[in-house]
């Protein structure tokens, strides 16, 4: 019995899209904080759309090629952030069961889901799997990394809410809506 890859080419370009939006848009419209080494980021929103169209696995992977991308065209890959970045990916696309885009349906109901899970999510990523670990491999000091994480967190989720619904939202109009088309006589 033959086993069917997961990967199909839609979801295989739909990652190098995803990646290389999320790396242009994280490298060339990174919005600064006070807060250093800490920026507002849209790739975030993107993210969020390529996760609610194609699934986890197509937005964790395009999290994780994108920001890597990303951290080796200023030097150096920051692992914990980069991890961070796909975990997030991987949260948001498990979002695509609770809301059905694919049949135009994103209105009040799917925008406070979308908005709720990301917010979670983000907190998750930014405060949870990223201070944790760079505590792990790069031993930062916590005090550092609280004013970090939190603006992340924070800087992210609003720019999720504003970008990803926006994009969500428009997309969905150009979707049919099930049993909207009638036959006729």
């Amino acid at each position: 019995m033959e086993k069917k890859s997961k990967f199909t080419i839609k979801s295989i370009v739909a990652i190098g899209i995803g990646a290389a939006l999320f790396f242009v848009l994280g490298r060339f419209v990174a919005i600064p904080t006070p807060v250093p080494n800490t920026t507002a980021n849209i790739q975030y929103g993107i993210l969020s759309v390529f996760g609610i169209i194609f699934g986890p696995v197509v937005s964790m992977l395009a999290g994780f090629i994108g920001h890597t991308l990303i951290d080796l065209s200023w030097g150096s890959p920051w692992w914990s952030w980069i991890i961070a970045s796909a975990v997030y990916g991987l949260l948001i696309g498990l979002a695509k069961k609770a809301i059905d885009i694919e049949n135009g349906k994103f209105g009040v109901r799917e925008i406070v889901i979308f908005n709720v899970v990301q917010i979670v999510a983000h907190g998750i990523c930014w405060v949870g799997v990223a201070t944790a670990l760079d505590i792990i491999i790069y031993d930062e000091a916590l005090s550092k990394l609280v004013a970090q994480s939190l603006t992340a967190w924070g800087m992210n989720a609003l720019t999720t809410a504003i970008v990803g619904t926006l994009l969500l939202f428009a997309y969905a109009k150009t979707r049919t809506k099930a049993g909207s088309l009638q036959k006729e006589d």
